[in-house]
């Protein structure tokens, strides 16, 4: 098989539709639909079926798929290990990140990084658990430090930090007036995720749970980064990681509301492939969260 036809089939099997294939490869439609053959004839077995307007890769594909993946990792981990010998401690990293690990655990890890390697270059993606694990699975991405979900087969993860989410407002807040319960949260407005964020759907749920009615969200944004100084900034309330309100990272101006049962905890875990190379500058990134993790 050729390592070109996987790539295209790859692409084709992804977008699910051979002319929407040939616009982003800049192939034409023939060369796309040759390149398929060429692998049918060589897999003895039909790789797509027709589905409306598009297609849908067959029971074969799918296996194929899986191993054109594979192939693909591993040619580029050879190219990237060649590469490597004889650099030392230098190269490119690439690591998927959420906002909280991003402000809260990267900058340190990283300023040591580049102290005892200065060539080395790193390419963050900020992002959440769910746009990450993609970009990890299609070996975009070398690290994934992320919340901790479902296990997937043939990936490493570690703990690096325990994470508390919590209610979080202005400390001029009137909410602050009373001993709030989840039923006084309902009075006030809030900064929120969208629905499908972890923490928003927890504390959606979290109300409903108490036959309250949920938040009601006037602001609602995906820049997790730019929470903290919205929230002292408006007045509303909000659902934010602990490590804004306390330490050497805590957000002037912002108070945890003290609610019983409004508390989300969770961990942070970093995450990469086990059979994938890492070089010698991701392996010691590796190492320095894992540092850091020990050290609290």
């Amino acid at each position: 098989m050729d390592l070109r036809d996987l790539r295209y089939f790859e692409t084709i099997a992804e977008l699910e539709h051979l002319g929407q294939a040939a616009t982003r490869l800049h192939r034409s439609q023939p060369a796309l639909t040759s390149s398929i053959r060429r692998l049918e004839a060589d897999c003895g077995a039909a790789l797509f079926e027709k589905a409306g307007r598009g297609i849908r890769l067959t029971e074969a594909g799918r296996v194929l798929l899986k191993w054109a993946r594979q192939l693909r990792f591993d040619a580029e981990d050879a190219r990237r290990e060649l590469s490597a010998i004889g650099a030392g401690l230098s190269g490119h990293v690439r690591i998927g990140i959420v906002p909280t690990a991003a402000q809260h655990l990267l900058p340190a890890v990283a300023r040591q990084l580049l102290q005892e390697a200065p060539q080395v270059t790193l390419r963050t993606v900020v992002g959440l658990v769910d746009g990450l694990k993609p970009q990890l699975r299609a070996g975009e991405l070398d690290l994934m430090v992320a919340t901790e979900s479902p296990a997937e087969p043939g990936w490493v993860s570690k703990t690096l930090a325990e994470d508390t989410i919590v209610v979080a407002a202005s400390e001029r807040h009137p909410v602050f007036a009373l001993r709030p319960t989840l039923r006084d949260l309902t009075a006030h407005n809030w900064a929120l995720q969208p629905p499908g964020a972890p923490t928003r759907d927890w504390l959606d749920h979290t109300f409903d749970r108490q036959r309250l009615p949920r938040p009601r969200v006037q602001v609602e944004t995906t820049m997790l980064l730019m929470l903290p100084a919205l929230i002292v900034e408006t007045g509303l309330l909000s659902f934010i990681s602990r490590n804004h309100l306390q330490g050497r990272a805590r957000f002037p101006g912002l108070k945890e509301v003290p609610v019983k049962g409004a508390a989300m905890r969770r961990r942070l875990v970093v995450t990469h492939r086990a059979q994938g190379w890492l070089s010698p500058a991701a392996r010691r990134l590796l190492e320095l969260f894992e540092q850091a993790a020990e050290q609290g």
